[in-house]
């Protein structure tokens, strides 16, 4: 099975050695991302929520590029480095996300590129 390489203008740029994300078939590798305004590649200002909104909008820009959109998550990967974030990253992603929900895991680490405190990455399966 081929792998196709997904890239967008609409999400942030990389900034390592890895793709935004990978397609293998109908199934989409989304790498991680963190609240980085896709035009200035900076942390964009704002409270949690709004950070955590911003990682949304930057995963879905990548799920658009390969061909799909959120609804097409069937699982997330969240990186907090403080669990007491867990609260408002349930209500973003009630506030986003359509039912039913994809799987997930959320653990805490002790640091994240550019000292952000959220990542998120994400697998689709496309139709």
């Amino acid at each position: 099975m081929s792998r196709r390489i997904i890239s967008t203008a609409a999400a942030p740029a990389a900034i390592g050695t890895y793709s935004q994300a990978v397609a293998v078939g109908s199934t989409v590798y989304v790498s991680g991302q963190i609240p980085l305004d896709p035009a200035t590649g900076q942390l964009i200002d704002g409270d949690f929520a709004e950070r955590t909104r911003q990682v949304f909008r930057n995963l879905a820009a990548i799920a658009e590029a390969a061909g799909g959109d959120l609804s097409k998550v069937v699982r997330y990967t969240i990186f907090l480095t403080d669990l007491g974030q867990f609260p408002t990253v349930n209500a973003v992603m009630q506030e986003l996300l359509p039912t039913p929900y994809p799987a997930r895991a959320t653990v805490q680490v002790s640091a994240l590129p550019r000292g952000t405190d959220v990542e998120i990455d994400a697998v689709l399966v496309l139709d």
